[in-house]
């Protein structure tokens, strides 16, 4: 007799050993039809596994994050055997569940072409069809080693399991090294989608063989497999890199490097706005703006341990003066050495201190995307020093102008609480005060947030925020960090009340991140349809006819002279064509002039998300416009949706 205890409450006798799928059916008709796997006293478990004792436990649903994940890893098992099956032969590295889908890392006897993923995918759907049971196979090590003698690939991945018993599962023809667990059969899948060819170096080293990635996707039901196919599509017309070219905004060229990017006039706008508006907000609130140079001396980065801890990604020493220097990767040490360049009181503080910083960082090749990720980038780095009694206000006030600005943008976001990781410095009483701050900060405000175990910095904890999107995807974005080991590395010092020397508290925050990313992300969030004060462009006036032009450039003239952007198109040609020029360089509004607006003092509005508005007097829209602008308001609900297919 032993008893089984629920995680959401409840429990369930039963009177011998029995399988996972058993005690799901003894609990209720429903669990037994939608159960996936189970977790036992903590541990991943089949629902074939055995339970025979008292145990907690909980089941995995396809509705859940973890039965996705289930799903789709035991998908990328049947795409391995589908591949198998067309290409015999092929050797198998490995094939995980990744965030949207999964992928398998492959070695085929010849080229996997484009034109085979269809067949791919009907092989993966008769596989699905036959519902053929995942079997799990337990060998020794001795034994797995044997078995895939003349498999590199197996081979390698035996020796970096763990243990002495090595776990395989085999559906159908395919067998392969794995953990799990695994759905039950492969008919409990759902639908699946074979998405797109890449390639891989065997552990990411281009040392090693290239390899073919195959990716795909699966998802309970036809229904949300569909709707993630829209939304693939919809992002493919919002890619930043495809709308970057089209809109003039930004390119990378070979002549300069991968992964530097150059601002062209249409983006340097844009950044420009984004910045006014990022120091605008700072100073409201007690920043002050710093600079700090480009290059610095070795021997700052071996002091703040970025040298140690992030030497991987930072550039090669150049010689001055025979003393080793770098570009730097981190605006952190100068900030503090202009702190440390007086002594301050705590009555002078807090002190923060903001800085657009440009830094440089060695990115893989591999792994540059447009200006989602680069190699040089611009920060918007800001620093706190405060007393211990000021941490929690600071770190409100921080939050407060986030959730401004993110507003501002037109994003949502979700709040992470990430905690102290494995390879860490200082004291549990640091970090446990520390990561107190931050959680009563959160619940103070009253914001829900969820915790990221581990995923703090090595010298403390952290508030990430996400952002979603338009199109409901995550980007990172603010981050604020609590840190105990620069101001101890550098003595970040202040008098207190006493008259003795304290040491101060560092908050590392930024709440862009880069500028390239975050006007990449923009791209894609607005689909290139700005609200009006970023527009590179806001408004273009068109002449129907020759007269008409006078009464065009005085609109513009005095659209010019309230601060607007204005361009005036008096060219030749039909009225109808340059309107719809305007419309794919995605101008936010267009001043349509022919001769009865010229003579009444009028002209035609059309905005880029709302149509034709009709005729206005100038002077009203000029100021309409610009109060529009002033108040940075956001395009009209659903604006990019409706216009990224234009």
């Amino acid at each position: 007799m032993f008893k089984i205890s629920l995680e959401r409450g409840g429990e369930a006798t039963f009177a011998e050993p029995a399988p996972l799928a058993k005690v799901a059916a003894a609990i209720s008709p429903e669990l037994a039809r939608t159960a996936l796997a189970a977790v036992v006293d903590g541990l991943p478990r089949d629902l074939s596994a055995p339970i025979g004792k008292d145990a907690g436990v909980r089941f995995i649903t396809p509705d859940t994050p973890e039965g996705l994940e289930i799903i789709r890893h035991s998908a990328s098992h049947v795409l391995a055997e589908a591949i198998l099956q067309l290409f015999p032969g092929t050797r198998f590295a490995y094939g995980p569940a990744v965030e949207d889908g999964f992928y398998y890392d492959v070695d085929p006897p010849a080229p996997i072409t484009a034109e085979d993923l269809p067949k791919i995918e009907k092989a993966m759907q008769k596989i699905v069809k036959a519902d053929r049971p995942f079997v799990r196979r337990e060998l020794t090590r001795a034994e797995a080693e044997a078995k895939y003698a003349g498999d590199p690939y197996k081979l390698d991945n035996i020796a970096r399991a763990g243990g002495e018993v090595i776990s395989f599962y085999e559906q159908g023809g395919f067998s392969d090294l794995c953990r799990g667990p695994h759905v039950p059969s492969t008919g409990r899948i759902g639908a699946v989608k074979v998405l797109s060819l890449a390639g891989a170096y065997w552990h990411g080293d281009a040392g090693q063989k290239q390899l073919t990635r195959v990716y795909g996707t699966a998802f309970p039901t036809r229904e949300e497999l569909e709707s993630h196919l829209r939304r693939l599509e919809e992002a493919k017309r919002r890619d930043h890199r495809v709308l970057g070219r089209r809109l003039d905004i930004f390119s990378t060229q070979p002549e300069i490097g991968p992964g530097l990017i150059l601002w062209h006039p249409n983006g340097a706008v844009i950044r420009h706005e984004v910045e006014t508006f990022w120091r605008e907000e700072h100073l409201k609130r007690g920043y002050r703006l710093i600079y700090t140079p480009h290059i610095a001396s070795e021997e700052i980065y071996r002091r703040s341990g970025h040298l140690e801890n992030y030497g991987e990604m930072m550039y090669s020493p150049m010689d001055i003066d025979g003393s080793p220097y770098r570009v730097k990767p981190m605006n952190c040490p100068g900030h503090i050495l202009i702190y440390n360049s007086g002594i301050h009181s705590y009555r002078e503080l807090p002190f923060r201190w903001c800085e657009l910083g440009t830094v440089y960082r060695y990115e893989p090749s591999g792994t540059l995307h447009g200006m989602l990720r680069v190699r040089g980038f611009t920060q918007d780095d800001s620093h706190i020093f405060c007393t211990p009694d000021q941490a929690e206000d600071e770190i409100n006030g921080v939050l407060d102008l986030m959730e401004h600005m993110m507003r501002t943008f037109g994003y949502r976001y979700r709040a992470f609480l990430a905690t102290r990781p494995a390879k860490s410095i200082g004291s549990d009483s640091q970090w446990e005060s520390a990561t107190a701050a931050l959680r009563a900060v959160l619940e103070r405000r009253g914001m829900p947030y969820e915790t990221d175990a581990g995923g703090g910095v090595f010298y403390g904890p952290k508030i990430d925020v996400k952002l979603v999107d338009a199109l409901g995807r995550e980007w990172q974005g603010p981050t604020t960090q609590l840190d105990f080991n620069l101001p101890g590395r550098f003595n970040v010092d202040y008098v207190g009340p006493d008259n003795g020397r304290h040491r101060a508290v560092l908050i590392h925050r930024t709440v862009l991140g880069s500028l390239e990313r975050f006007v990449g992300g923009l791209l894609e969030h607005f689909a290139g349809d700005f609200p009006l004060w970023l527009a590179p462009l806001q408004v273009r006036v068109l002449t129907v006819t020759d007269a008409a032009i006078p009464h065009g450039r005085e609109t513009a003239e005095q659209l010019r002279r309230a601060g607007l952007r204005v361009e005036l198109d008096d060219r030749g040609g039909k009225i109808g064509a340059k309107i719809r020029e305007g419309e794919l360089l995605k101008i936010p509004c267009l001043l349509v002039v022919g001769e009865k607006e010229a003579e009444s003092g009028r002209v035609s509005v059309r905005r880029r998300l709302a149509g034709d508005l009709g005729s206005r007097p100038v002077g009203e829209l000029v100021a309409e416009l610009a109060d529009e602008i002033r108040e940075r308001r956001l395009p009209p609900p659903g604006g990019g949706n409706q216009a990224a297919g234009k």
